[in-house]
């Protein structure tokens, strides 16, 4: 059975040091890599979310190539944890990241379908 923040086939966005992570841990421009060339791990954590935000259009591509891919991941299911630094925020339906006093909308990454899960450390998003 799949422990917290590491439910197979969704996003796991979870709080660092809050949740165990995978010993697999890619920086996010590995990750968005490996979207394009079609080889996402099984198992990974990614690290460095919060910097794509300070950078818009790195979240922008992000998005992107995550949408692109949704169906190749849905099929492949894989268990991806992004491990972020700050705190989640609910901001109406949907939630933002507090990181060095800003906020960043999830929503922007991850579309609308962003769920909470157990204490408000760990969000989930379809692929």
């Amino acid at each position: 059975m799949a422990g917290p923040g590491q439910i197979p086939g969704r996003y796991n966005i979870v709080i660092k040091d809050e949740y165990d992570t995978f010993d697999h841990q890619i920086p996010l421009e590995d990750f968005l890599q490996r979207l394009k060339d079609d080889d996402v791990p099984s198992q990974v954590s990614v690290v460095g979310l919060e910097d794509a935000f300070a950078n818009g259009d790195k979240a922008d591509e992000l998005a992107h190539e995550m949408d692109r891919r949704a169906n190749d991941l849905e099929y492949q299911s894989p268990t991806v944890q992004f491990v972020v630094e700050g705190s989640f925020h609910r901001s109406g339906k949907t939630y933002d990241l507090r990181y060095h006093d800003e906020l960043y909308s999830l929503q922007q990454v991850f579309g609308p379908q962003l769920e909470r899960k157990e204490d408000g450390n760990w969000l989930v998003a379809p692929f």
